[in-house]
Formats: C-alpha cells, sequence, structure tokens
C-alpha cells in the first residue's frame, strides 16, 4: 500500500528570503517600519499585484515627513518661510524625483534588470521616504541650533549636513532593489546617484530661499549652486568685519 498521507513540502523561498519578508504591509506606520527594518519586504510588494496603494502610502508619508522637517527649518528666520521652506523642500525633492525619473528607468534596463516601472517608482519612493524619516529624525537637534544661532552659513552647513546622511542612507534602499531585481552591473546606478544628487543641490537653490528672508518667494536671478554657498560665506563674512 502506498501512504498518501505525506506531508507536503514547505513552499520554496528565493535564496536571500525570509518568510516574514512576503507578508502584506497594512497601514502607513507599517510602511514606515517595514522601510525601516525590512526593506527587502518592501521591494517584494512592489513587485506584487496592487502595489500602487504601496507607493501612495510611501509618497504620502514622505510629504508628511519632509513637511514637518520643513517647518523646523522655516522655524530659524519665521515668518512666511514656516510655510514656503516646507513647500520648497518637498516640491525641490519630488521635482528632482520626477526629473531624474526616466535616466533612472533607462539605467535600469540597461543594467539587465526585470524591474518594471512601476518598480522604479516604488524604488525612488523609498528613497524619498527614508530621507524624510531620517530628516524628521533629525529635526530636534535642527530646531536648536536654529534657536541659538543666528548664522545662517553655519544653519546652512547643518541642514546640508544631515540631507546628504540622509540621503546616502535613502539611495542605499535603491541600490538594494537593484539588487533584488538581479541587475548585473550597477554602473548605471552610480552615475544617476551622482545626478540626482547634483539635481537636487541645484533645484534647491533654484528655489531658493530655504532659511533666510528674501523679497520675493522664488530668487529673481540664475545661480550655480556652487556659487551660491560661496556667495553666502562671502556676505556673512563681510558682515562680521
Amino acid at each position: 500500500m502506498i501512504d498518501l498521507n505525506v506531508p507536503t513540502p514547505p513552499p520554496l523561498i528565493a535564496p536571500g528570503d525570509k518568510p516574514g519578508e512576503r507578508e502584506p504591509i497594512a497601514g502607513v506606520l507599517a510602511v514606515a517600519e517595514a522601510m525601516l527594518r525590512q526593506p527587502r519586504r518592501v521591494m517584494y510588494q512592489l513587485q506584487q499585484p496592487g502595489s500602487g496603494r504601496l507607493i501612495a502610502a510611501m509618497l504620502a508619508l514622505a510629504i508628511l515627513c519632509l513637511g514637518i522637517y520643513g517647518l523646523i527649518v522655516g522655524s530659524f528666520s519665521g515668518g512666511t518661510q514656516l510655510w514656503a521652506a516646507p513647500v520648497k523642500i518637498i516640491s525641490g525633492l519630488f521635482g528632482s524625483a520626477f526629473i531624474c525619473l526616466p535616466s533612472l528607468y533607462i539605467f535600469t534596463c540597461l543594467s539587465g534588470s526585470q524591474a518594471r516601472l512601476r518598480e522604479v517608482i516604488g524604488y525612488v519612493a523609498g528613497v524619498l521616504l527614508l530621507i524624510g524619516i531620517l530628516l524628521v529624525g533629525f529635526a530636534p537637534v535642527a530646531w536648536i541650533f536654529s534657536q541659538s544661532t543666528q548664522s545662517l552659513a553655519w544653519m546652512g552647513f547643518l541642514h546640508l549636513l544631515f540631507w546628504f546622511i540622509a540621503s546616502v542612507f535613502g539611495l542605499r534602499f535603491l541600490d538594494g532593489g537593484f539588487a533584488h531585481a538581479k541587475a548585473r552591473t550597477n554602473t548605471g546606478l552610480y552615475v544617476w546617484i551622482v545626478i540626482f544628487l547634483l539635481t537636487s543641490l541645484q533645484m534647491m537653490t533654484a528655489l531658493r530661499p530655504l532659511i533666510g528672508k528674501a523679497e520675493s518667494f522664488l530668487p529673481r536671478e540664475k545661480m550655480f549652486f556652487v556659487a551660491h554657498w560661496y556667495h553666502n560665506l562671502d556676505t556673512e563674512s563681510e558682515t562680521k568685519h
């Protein structure tokens, strides 16, 4: 007689995956926690049907986090900057991501990855969300300095440092996404990262001021971000003397 009560073997799991990484993500807070604790879980869900809701939740949470940090940035000068700084920070980062999205998708295809456009959009949403979460974590420190110093150059350097650290961790998610999508090379990704960082810096310069006050909402003259930094440092040095 043949015993038909043979136990069913467990489902196959791809190398490197854990069962918990395949569980659905429900709720906005769960999205934030998954991004911090289980980024591969987010990457897996981005490959599933109906991932649009997850991407929308990621983008909404990123807007909230960037808005909170922008409020802290605007508290240095107060007044109209309390609403202008959040709007400019959200617009600047989202605008940079949108501008750089086509080139990222092209590099994704050239890398040999099988990631679809929807997944690439999800990876970018993850980058923005991680940047926003980390900036919110830095917000109390930024607020302390904004209330205890009047140096525009110092505050600019501090916010730039926080942005750079947050961007490094955010872009690590994108790097993990490329690996998860089985990209054969990361050369295009590294080129895109440089493009994205430069675009973000120039976008924020185009939307200045973020910290100080100005007569108009947007600047009236064009300026490269390096020239803008030099101009601010030179102006503050002349003021001290």
